[in-house]
């Protein structure tokens, strides 16, 4: 029994000895807490590589392996949620080793964010290798978990891809989130590289293709992707055979340099090094060694089955720099969609229809557009028609007369006429074909044509889609926007009404409706999407697609008329895209119609209250941020500052694509750049109205951000702030309870998609309670609101909203 004993201390002995020698090894029960800057990370025994908690910025922190001596691009694995986006962890935040669960990440509560799993025996100790691989050991079996086996987007020397493993791209370089990229070993043997759809993550056709598949032979099909320890990276297959990925000359010294391979955020899997120099810290940068594809711009693709956008997004350029990567740019009348995401889609500054189908077409569209040239630039999908010709000045005129052609691309002998949305064109001095997009003039208005009656009809068939179901408060959005184009100026103190001449509708981007048109596209008002108590809201179908028309049955006295004259060049000329925009208008003898887009998704109340099961949290977490967005817009972005004084679910509308877009300006209050603050009535709607507004001095913009703290916690837990079940209880006074008792998961109950991102709910409930706060000074504005929302501002810990019990 004893020499038995003596056997296996020294077994143990052995393994422990095995492990320290390519590790340093820390023993169960042993912590680390974020932001704790004298507790060093856990580093291999080289001191090249980190374990512990990066510094994400705004008291956040990555749980990362890094390159501990290289001071740039340097983390090489992170922990990623179920979703394959990281797991950021607030400052306290404590990472621990237990014998049962392997790694546990808990926040500064003692909520549960993130585990090492499946563990299979009990965890001794886990030790980070000079390799970059972070194990976890049994002291009977050996490794239990291994960082190596859950890549992110990095390979390190000697790490292996087995049949289905991924390492995917990031959303930017100082992003961490799941980009748009992947490099995975196919279960056919092949190694590719292919964009995928966000956020379901469902893969497109390959850009990049080992071919080290054989459908004769099983034997002569990949096995593994392997990035060996001289920096080659290739695919091995079942029979033994290598086929190299990199085409390296010449091994390089394992000693004198860091390796790694990276499927980047631009979608090139690039194989780097980085020289180690002498003493404590690497000197240099790295270096891209070889780069997959070596032009992604022009990447190989069969036009036939490709979707998604590509390398750029949607209706962008992309060109080559110097280094070999890809920059993208929007075409020409083209923005950005997020400013902030040089790779992502882009949005035409102009509205494109069909208005001159019928006779005289070309000579409308002659006077309506241009085509742009582009030389040395193709555009390969997307087409529709082809046809051949040597003149590219028929090319040019075919797309142009053409409603539905957006570009035109000439190869020499043939034309390929392309819709929208435009995949991204790619630009080079290796490209024999020139590009013709297709513009609006800027000096021509929607109205320019030679025939009035005619160009009514060509109106009604540009009506670009938009939502209903608004207020009695949306007559005044018809005031505050079109009464420019109504004609109501103040001259010599009159009021001169009149139609919107060429040059108003120019300014005013209004449209003007004969009532017939608007009958005939409504099939003489017949159906009903919904009522307010101002009027009716009907959809209509056009050429263009449906449309909302709501037909008013009661107008404003004149004096209300002249409290906004003034307000109208504003309001009239705000355009963002989380603001819902009024595209036109009937003013024909008692008949006063609004036309929108129609907003396929309806109101955010309907999406949030009027289901069973709770709507996708990463989809209410979206739509909150695009919210604060419009809502900054209207604060700090416009000319004249706006408040919009009536926030809730009915007045945010959801487009196709779950958007969030705030529309009924009908309490709006406008403030001049120099001014904060405004003397009015109570404005707004009951259970959404700030205390400021019952006090008798002025309020300012911080009234929205009150009713958007309402709002925010709504959209967390799919609640309504009044008349919630039970008690009669109030949403807001119910949240802070749950919050100031540490029970924040009964707000999110059954929500297991919200409880996997916990630390982000608990932050947005927190930002919701500092625009709760009574004291209007104490609320944040909309910039920080925003800058909190998406991590980049710390949240401190809220007071509570109502000490002062002002308003009940």
């Amino acid at each position: 029994m004893a020499s038995g004993t003596v056997f296996l201390l020294l077994f143990l002995s052995f393994v422990v000895v095995s492990a320290q020698s390519n590790g340093t090894r820390k023993l169960a029960g042993t912590s680390l807490i974020a932001g704790n800057a004298s507790v060093q990370p856990w580093r291999s025994p080289s001191g090249d590589f980190a374990f512990g908690f990066h510094n994400y910025g705004n008291d956040l922190f990555l749980l990362a392996i890094w390159f501990y001596k290289v001071p740039e691009n340097n983390v090489v694995w992170f922990a990623e949620a179920d979703d394959d986006n990281p797991v950021l962890a607030p400052r306290g935040s404590k990472i621990e080793l237990t014998a049962s669960d392997g790694l546990v990440l808990r926040n500064p509560s003692g909520g549960e964010i993130w585990k090492s799993e499946p563990i299979t025996a009990p965890v001794a100790f886990g030790t980070m290798n000079d390799t970059g691989n972070f194990v976890l050991v049994d002291t009977i079996n050996g490794s239990v978990w291994e960082s190596f086996t859950y890549p992110t987007d990095t390979l390190l020397p000697t790490q292996k891809l087995e049949i289905g493993g991924v390492i995917s791209s990031r959303k930017s370089q100082g992003n961490f989130s799941l980009g748009r990229f992947q490099f995975r070993l196919l279960r056919d043997g092949n190694a590719v590289s292919n964009t995928i759809n966000l956020p379901s993550g469902y893969p497109y056709d390959a850009y990049y293709i080992s071919n080290t598949f054989d459908s004769s032979s099983t034997q002569n099909s990949g096995k593994q992707v392997i990035f060996d320890e001289h920096g080659f990276l290739y695919v091995l297959k079942n029979n033994g055979v290598k086929v190299n990925i990199t085409q390296l000359s010449d091994g390089n010294p394992i000693e004198a340099y860091y390796y790694k391979a990276t499927m980047n955020f631009d979608g090139v899997l690039t194989v780097s090094s980085y020289p180690k120099g002498s003493g404590g810290v690497a000197n240099g940068s790295w270096k891209d060694l070889f780069r997959i594809p070596d032009n992604i711009c022009l990447s190989n693709v069969n036009p036939i089955e490709r979707l998604g956008s590509g390398t750029c997004g949607f209706n962008s350029i992309c060109t080559l720099k110097s280094n070999g990567r890809p920059s993208c740019n929007c075409a020409q009348g083209y923005s950005l969609v997020d400013p902030n995401d040089e790779f992502g889609n882009c949005t035409p500054d102009f509205t494109q229809g069909c208005e001159g189908e019928e006779e005289g077409a070309a000579n409308f569209n002659h006077n309506l557009y241009e085509m742009v040239d582009l030389p040395k630039t193709n555009w390969p999908m997307n087409d529709y028609e082809r046809f051949p010709t040597s003149n590219e000045q028929d090319c040019k005129s075919s797309c142009l007369q053409d409603c539905l052609c957006v570009l035109a691309v000439f190869g020499g002998r043939d034309c390929w006429k392309k819709r929208p949305p435009l995949t991204y064109g790619r630009q080079d001095a290796s490209i024999t074909s020139v590009s013709f997009l297709k513009l609006r003039k800027s000096n021509v208005s929607l109205e320019s044509s030679p025939d009035d009656n005619r160009t009514r009809k060509k109106q009604t068939t540009i009506i670009v889609v938009m939502s209903a179901l608004l207020g009695c408060s949306v007559f005044v959005i018809f005031i505050l926007l079109g009464s420019k184009c109504l004609g109501l100026f103040a001259l010599k103190k009159e009021i001169l009404v009149g139609t919107c001449t060429k040059n108003v509708a120019l300014e005013c981007n209004l449209i003007q409706f004969a009532y017939k048109d608007l009958y005939k596209a409504t099939d003489g008002f017949k159906e009903e999407l919904g009522r307010g108590s101002c009027g009716i809201v009907y959809k209509g179908t056009t050429e263009a697609g449906p449309v909302a028309v709501k037909k008013l049955d009661r107008m404003f006295e004149a004096d209300k008329e002249k409290e906004f004259r003034t307000e109208v060049n504003v309001i009239g000329q705000t355009h963002h895209k989380n603001l819902v925009r009024l595209l036109g208008y009937c003013d024909e003898g008692n008949n006063r119609m609004l036309v929108y887009q129609f907003m396929s998704n309806g109101s955010l109340s309907s999406f949030l209250f009027n289901g069973d099961l709770k709507p996708s949290w990463k989809l209410r977490a979206q739509i909150a941020i695009e919210i604060a967005r419009g809502l900054l817009y209207l604060h700090e972005e416009c000319s004249t500052h706006i408040i919009h004084c009536d926030i809730k679910p009915q007045n945010i509308l959801l487009d196709e694509n779950y958007h969030a877009k705030i529309c009924d300006f009908g309490l709006a209050k406008l403030l001049k750049v120099d001014q904060s603050r405004t003397e009015t009535g109570i404005r707004g709607t009951k259970g959404y109205v700030a205390p400021d507004w019952f006090r008798s001095s002025p309020v300012n913009a911080k009234v929205d951000v009150y009713s958007y703290g309402v709002l925010l916690l709504e959209i967390i837990c799919c609640r309504r702030n009044v008349e919630m079940e039970g008690e009669g209880a109030v949403l807001s006074d119910w949240a802070y309870d749950c919050y100031e008792q540490g029970k924040l998961d009964v707000l999110i109950e059954g929500d297991m998609e919200a409880m996997d991102e916990f630390v982000k709910v608990e932050r947005f409930v927190k930002i919701a309670i500092w625009c709760l706060q009574e004291d209007p000074s104490k609320r944040p504005t909309m910039k920080n609101v925003m800058l909190m929302l998406e991590g980049n501002e710390h949240v401190s810990l809220p007071p509570c909203p109502f000490p002062f019990t002002s308003i009940v």
